[in-house]
């Protein structure tokens, strides 16, 4: 009797630690970061017109449900009018005009198109952000249509995108 008893005890000791065990083991992150407008003035939109020489503001909010880890920022030429798999979220079914108005086709030598790609990391144990940064355009750049993406990834790993299209003027 007391060999069944000391049995029990320790098959109820192994179930209670068993459930202890799994209450208070790490969540698995299985869920995107967000990247948001919601209660800012975000920057850039879309179709939005720089020139040459100006600064782009850049400020989204950037959400996460457990943590997140960095973002980076990439500016590349669409004279071709490519697109990536997320602009139809993105510029939520707008297209920009095309400018077929380049630098390049009136003669302009010595201008290049413009490629911009930084990344930054998040403060630690932040779930939202509001990312700013000044982004200068350069004076040397071939005007027309480009490509602004942002690639927002949590700690997990997840990544979000979003593409605006913009285009720079003289």
């Amino acid at each position: 009797m007391i060999r069944n008893i000391k049995k029990t005890s320790l098959w109820m000791a192994l179930v209670v630690f068993s459930v202890f065990v799994a209450c208070n083991k790490d969540e698995v992150d299985e869920t995107k970061p967000v990247i948001s407008d919601k209660g800012i003035t975000a920057n850039p939109i879309n179709c939005q017109v720089y020139h040459r020489g100006e600064t782009i503001p850049f400020c989204y909010l950037f959400e996460d449900d457990t943590e997140l880890g960095s973002y980076n920022i990439e500016v590349h030429d669409n004279s071709d009018h490519h697109s990536h798999s997320t602009e139809g979220n993105s510029h939520e079914g707008n297209e920009c005009q095309e400018d077929h108005d380049h630098d390049h086709e009136n003669g302009e030598v010595g201008l290049q198109h413009w490629v911009f790609n930084q990344s930054v990391t998040i403060p630690e144990g932040q779930r939202s952000y509001q990312a700013r940064l000044d982004i200068v355009i350069p004076n040397n750049i071939l005007t027309g249509d480009y490509h602004f993406m942002i690639r927002l990834t949590d700690k997990a790993g997840w990544q979000a995108l979003k593409t605006v299209a913009i285009k720079i003027e003289k």
